[in-house]
């Protein structure tokens, strides 16, 4: 397990030191052998075993900081990969966790057991970190909504069960005219543009809406606040990050002090 004296800070409780130990027994047996040729079947093979094993469960109310770091930090030191399928969980269905209605939440069942796949779709090509440039349009009428434009960046794109999209719903300027949806990637009109190829592979894709129509209900809170909903996901999810980072390193050091093997002994033939 490697120096987690930490875990004995008054700032973790039992229940944070429990799940820690629990966690690293459990990613020693159950991350031994993942393959990383087939990425896609990876990430749902993982989302899957992450649900048996009860740890999506905190990808749902309530999120606890201290836990989520507690999980990517172990998740990242075992496979980068399953760190990454933890992450995506939360980070996809963190609006309706935090602003969802009943029924959006049933949503919530299917993704904390692992049976569903869920995405953040915020990104766009002219809107990276500055949100309050989207474009994509989401136009009102008496059926519900309809949207236009696309997305990028976006992981778990084009595996995805479910994708919570930022659109923008107001003649407000910048950020206070956008509003958060949920939608099935099943829906009429929206498809995967593009797979896009990354340096540590994992699902990443371009997504275009071509007259996507939702109802009403699927909006997340209310109209012209979205950007509230992203900012906070995004504040509870930005710590786990940095907890990502120190398993990956952590995972580094481990291998660097490892030990090689000594080479086999070859004689040459005149010896």
């Amino acid at each position: 397990m490697g120096d987690r004296s930490f875990l004995n800070w008054p700032f973790f409780e039992a229940r944070h030191r429990e799940l820690a130990e629990n966690l690293d027994a459990w990613a020693t047996e159950n991350l031994r052998d993942i393959n990383h040729a087939e990425t896609d079947a990876a990430c749902r093979d993982l989302v899957a075993a992450l649900g048996r094993g009860g740890w999506l469960k905190h990808t749902g109310a309530p999120l606890d900081v201290r836990t989520l770091c507690l999980i990517r930090e172990t998740l990242a030191r075992h496979d980068g990969l399953a760190d990454f399928a933890f992450a995506m969980q939360g980070l996809g269905m963190g609006p309706v966790t935090l602003f969802g209605t009943d029924k959006q939440r049933k949503w919530l069942e299917k993704t904390t057991n692992g049976e569903a796949i869920s995405a953040f779709a915020l990104s766009e090509p002219k809107s990276g970190s500055d949100v309050a440039n989207i474009e994509l349009s989401a136009v009102s009428d008496a059926k519900g909504w309809i949207l236009d434009g696309e997305k990028t960046w976006i992981s778990n794109g084009g595996i995805a069960d479910v994708y919570t999209v930022f659109a923008r719903t107001e003649d407000g300027p910048g950020a206070k005219g956008l509003s958060a949806f949920l939608i099935p990637a099943d829906t009429a009109g929206l498809e995967v543009a593009e797979r896009l190829e990354t340096g540590a592979p994992h699902p990443l894709a371009r997504l275009r809406f071509n007259g996507v129509r939702i109802p009403q209900d699927a909006m997340i809170g209310t109209s012209g606040q979205g950007f509230r909903i992203a900012m906070s996901v995004l504040d509870i999810f930005r710590s786990t990050v940095g907890a990502a980072a120190l398993g990956f390193a952590r995972r580094a050091l481990d291998e660097t002090l490892t030990p090689c093997p000594k080479p086999p002994l070859v004689r040459r033939p005149d010896e």
